[in-house]
């Protein structure tokens, strides 16, 4: 086989990169190791930046979003049993946020895709990236059985922190930073409609909770526990319980209840490999950089890379020009540590580490105190979670 661009991973940053490529009349073709159906169903964020929404629509992938996705102008930090909005739209000069899965948003650029007769192949298990500092570069996969290549003009891994892509990288070349926190999240889904407007963001003695939402009828929920947990310990019953506890205010605010759907436990981590490129291979979204998802950022950096990777593509394609290729890592990782450090601001801020100290938990108010009390504070941290323009 042969194409332009060889893209590992139908994700959101795989699908979106063909998607933006196909408009740029560039031909690609997307391997994908599941299937269809479990791509669709996997859950992961849901909220997008204003400069994604953006994104979105401009390349005609953001009808349905605009019609089901439910706007947020702001979002609630809540301590010390008392709640504090946070305007987003006020700190920004009008940006806000788009509560939309990542689900659909994988839904909507398939179809895409396949209205294009784009190329996705799913049960395609890429096995390795070949020639990578040539000019020629190719991507072997076995698809039902039999092993092929996927020769190339350049290939994106798109396929998330364990996969393939990043270690077709050689020994030596990637630097990378890296932090484990001292405790995960564990997340469900519930079929009851969100007790919230927007979403809650608690700190609490006994851990973070926060209150998200996939729609007016399913709410998503998590709640700070040990990486060392397993779902069995956290029985429904036990879960709103502490729910409640974490979300208690002086108000008598009140959480609704409803049948738990899924249940998972998320550890959580910083990492980042650089550079973004090795030759004619690129490294996009969690290949290259992984941030605790309190920052609301994972997503959002994946669209930022392929959309940068899109216009430098498209650039070389019609000019021959490879400066954006060549920018390409540097120009992303600026963003990437900017997004590293505020997700790390959040859960710095806003979770109970168990070796904190009584000195540190004061800290921790204090600094809350300042961001709902300053319009300068609170209006730093609502452009970090709107999010920074994509290119």
């Amino acid at each position: 086989m042969r194409t332009r661009v060889g893209i590992i991973g139908a994700g959101p940053a795989g699908l979106l990169l063909s998607h933006l490529l196909h408009r740029q009349g560039i031909e690609s073709v997307v391997l994908e190791l599941r299937t269809r159906e479990y791509v669709e169903r996997r859950q992961r964020a849901g909220i997008l930046e204003h400069g994604t929404v953006e994104v979105l629509r401009a390349s005609g992938a953001g009808e349905r979003m605009d019609r089901q996705g439910i706007p947020h102008q702001g979002v609630e930090l809540r301590f010390d049993r008392r709640a504090h909005r946070i305007d987003l739209a006020a700190g920004t000069g009008g940006r806000s946020v788009m509560v939309y899965a990542q689900t659909e948003v994988v839904k909507d650029l398939i179809a895409l895709r396949e209205q294009a007769d784009g190329q996705v192949l799913f049960e395609a298990e890429a096995l390795s990236v070949d020639g990578a500092d040539t000019a020629s570069p190719s991507v072997r996969f076995r698809q039902a059985g039999a092993e092929q290549t996927l020769d190339c003009d350049v290939v994106v891994a798109c396929d998330g922190f364990h996969g393939i892509g990043r270690r077709a990288v050689p020994d030596g070349v990637l630097t990378v930073s890296e932090r484990t926190y001292p405790f995960a999240w564990l997340g469900i889904l519930a079929d009851v409609p969100p007790s919230c407007d927007e979403l809650i963001y608690a700190h609490h003695a006994r851990g973070f909770a926060l209150h998200s939402m996939r729609s007016p009828q399913v709410s998503r929920l998590y709640l700070q526990v040990d990486p060392s947990d397993t779902t069995d310990n956290w029985p429904d019953a036990r879960i709103w319980d502490e729910l409640d506890a974490r979300f208690e205010t002086e108000s008598g605010w009140t959480l609704g209840r409803g049948p738990v759907t899924e249940k998972s436990i998320t550890p959580m981590r910083s990492f980042v490999a650089e550079p973004m490129r090795h030759g004619r291979l690129f490294l996009a979204g969690d290949a290259a950089h992984i941030v605790p998802p309190t920052g609301a950022k994972g997503l959002n950096l994946a669209v930022a890379d392929v959309t940068l990777l899109a216009r430098a593509l498209s650039h070389w394609h019609t000019r021959q020009d490879e400066t954006l290729l060549d920018a390409y890592s540097e120009t992303a990782l600026r963003r990437v540590w900017r997004a590293e450090h505020f997700s790390y601001t959040m859960t710095s801020l806003l979770h109970t580490d168990p070796a904190a100290t009584a000195f540190d938990r004061r800290l921790q108010l204090s600094h809350l105190r300042y961001i709902t009390s300053s319009d300068a504070a609170s209006a730093s941290l609502a452009e970090n979670y709107a999010g920074l323009p994509v290119v």
